[in-house]
């Protein structure tokens, strides 16, 4: 998953951390509310979430670190 704990690249053989959370969804197998992730460096952004845009699976795109935040709850700096 990640080389000494660091998030990496969800692209296939992508070794870079990961920057960029992209949170989907198929509606064909999961519910409104469930948010699958995949994670991207800088460079595999885009490719990534024109993949799942395409399906229709994509439903957002959030920093790592904001996305982290949101899981513990905090409100940190420019997070909701």
């Amino acid at each position: 998953m990640s080389d000494e704990n660091h998030p990496i690249c969800s692209a296939k053989g992508c070794r870079a951390a990961a920057v960029w959370v992209l949170a989907w969804n198929n509606p064909k197998l999961h519910t409104p509310e469930r948010r699958k992730t995949w994670l991207a460096c800088e460079e595999h952004r885009e490719h990534l979430s024109q993949f799942l845009g395409v399906r229709g699976f994509l439903k957002d795109v959030v920093t790592l670190a904001a996305w982290e935040s949101r899981e513990t709850g905090d409100t940190a700096e420019g997070t909701p």
